[in-house]
This record gives structure tokens, C-alpha cells and sequence, in this order.
């Protein structure tokens, strides 16, 4: 897809979803998701399934070996559980996004840092779900946009402060329909979101005509 993907397409959805806030919508084939990172160093944790078949969920697995790469960029595909393009990247401002850190949560934080910040990505994921029929045993390991997480030599890795600046955007074409649920990750206890969480705002563009 050349030029501006978004050219000639209108707006079907704009939302600022507030930090630590969850969202979730069904975007169709052909259609296209635009997640904004309003203030910057905000972590978007993410997950899209087949719509009409939940059990084809994103892989990150899949996902990571078929595009040969652990970091997610321009082009990159999000492949799910039977090996099918769910979405691909089209525009990204920004780059590294991480498929291996997953998402936080209560039950972790408490573990990692002896104290938490009273919800997490894993509950708004489960909250999210249960709109659209489906449960904990539906939460994969996920996609975390505009979080960096450099990984060494050594197998180590950590959460560095974000790589994304005010405006930065990552554009997502849906290759067939899907179902699309995210978090506005709340944490405020490592560099996810900068350490002061930020809204972030959600366009769905319409297929082309």
C-alpha cells in the first residue's frame, strides 16, 4: 500500500480513550485502525482476533517468527494462531513496538514491585472481552505499542522510557475482519507510559470505495 493510506477515507470512529481505560471495536476488511499517542511514552497494550473465529487470535509466536523479528514496524504483519494476516502495519511513526513484554496487571505488580495501581492491562482485557462473549481464557500474550524493550546480548530486557513522542501514530490495515481490544496501560510503577500515564486517541478510517 503506497502513498497515504488513509487518503480519501472518512472517519468512522474518533475516541480518546482516558488513561487506563480499556476500548475494543470490530474493524473490517480493508479497513483501517489508527492508534495516536497523544502526549508521548504511552504503551498501548493490544489484540486482535478473527471475528468470525475468537479461537484465531493474535500469536505472538507466529507473529515474531514470520516477520522474522521481535520489534514491530512499518509492514510488519500481525499473524495469528492458524498462521493468518489478521492486520498489517501501514504507518508508524515510531517504531520498536514490543511482542514479547505482555501486560501488566494486579496479581504481577504486587509480585514485581510489592505494590500495585489498583487495576492493570490483564483486567481491562478480561473486561473488555466479556462485551464480545469471551473471557480470561481468551487474553494472549500481547502486543505493546510504543513501549521499548531492549533486549541484550545476554537474554536480558527491561522497560526503557518510550521511544514515541506527542503525535506519534501506528496505523493498522485489517486484512479480514477483526475484532480489536486494547488497553490504555495504567502503570505507573516502571517506564510503560513515561510514569505518568496519558490518554491516547483511536481513529477507525473506512475502506476504500
Amino acid at each position: 500500500m503506497g502513498g497515504n493510506p488513509t487518503a480519501g477515507r472518512e472517519i468512522r470512529e474518533d475516541t480518546i480513550v482516558p488513561v487506563g481505560e480499556p476500548w475494543s471495536g470490530v474493524i473490517k476488511a480493508g479497513e483501517i485502525l489508527r492508534l495516536i499517542d497523544l502526549e508521548g511514552q504511552q504503551a498501548i497494550d493490544f489484540l486482535c482476533y478473527n471475528e468470525h473465529d475468537s479461537a484465531d487470535r493474535y500469536n505472538a509466536a507466529n507473529t515474531i517468527k514470520l516477520n522474522g523479528n521481535i520489534y514491530l514496524g512499518k509492514d510488519a504483519g500481525l499473524w495469528s494462531v492458524k498462521a493468518h494476516k489478521l492486520m498489517t502495519v501501514v504507518e508508524d511513526t515510531c517504531g520498536s513496538h514490543d511482542t514479547i513484554y505482555g501486560c501488566c496487571s494486579v496479581a504481577v505488580d504486587d509480585v514485581r514491585f510489592g505494590e500495585n495501581n489498583g487495576k492493570g492491562c490483564q483486567g481491562n482485557f478480561e473486561l473488555e472481552l466479556s462485551k464480545h462473549g469471551l473471557n480470561e481464557k481468551d487474553v494472549a500474550a500481547n502486543i505493546n505499542f510504543f513501549m521499548y524493550v531492549p533486549v541484550e546480548s545476554s537474554g536480558a530486557l527491561g522497560i526503557s522510557p518510550g521511544l514515541s513522542k506527542a503525535g506519534d501514530y501506528v496505523s493498522l490495515l485489517a486484512n479480514q475482519d477483526v475484532l480489536a481490544v486494547l488497553s490504555n496501560c495504567p502503570e505507573r510503577l516502571n517506564n510503560a507510559a513515561g510514569g505518568e500515564p496519558t490518554p491516547v486517541q483511536i481513529q477507525i478510517y473506512s475502506g476504500q470505495t
